[in-house]
């Protein structure tokens, strides 16, 4: 039961990415291809709220609905986060699909998705299996 919030934000959210077309195989395309400001749009969007929220959290010392106190660790900067976006960046353009909106696109009736999804989990578990060999 405790886990039924988090059922209802993903059910939302999914509708979200319905409504504003992020889940189109067709908006995707366009985005890569630079046609279409779109998908440029929601991104920065997000991009910037996240950014804001952040530095709200950050500023206040937010605290969870727990009460425990929200630390957000600096990243460190590795060049094998080059290798990795632009790997993520062609598994995106190929498929059409980001792993955000898989399940909202299967949803929607794009069932070739699940193809999508089962590859995401399959590659997942290979890092997980080959973490500690690889250069991080």
């Amino acid at each position: 039961m405790s886990s039924l919030k988090y059922l209802l934000v993903g059910m939302l959210l999914g509708v979200v990415f319905v409504k504003t077309e992020i889940i189109s195989w067709f908006r995707i395309q366009e985005m890569f291809r630079f046609h279409s400001f779109h998908m440029y749009g929601v991104i920065g969007t997000a991009v910037l709220v996240g950014l804001l929220s952040v530095q709200i959290i950050k500023r206040l010392k937010a605290k969870s609905i727990e009460g425990e106190e929200i630390v957000i660790e600096d990243k460190l900067y590795s060049p094998s986060l080059i290798l990795g976006g632009l790997m993520f960046g062609m598994g995106w353009a190929i498929t059409g699909a980001c792993p955000g909106p898989l399940f909202a696109q299967i949803g929607a009736g794009f069932g070739a998705i699940s193809i999508t999804l089962l590859s995401a989990v399959a590659g997942t578990w290979t890092y997980g299996l080959l973490r500690s060999r690889l250069p991080h």
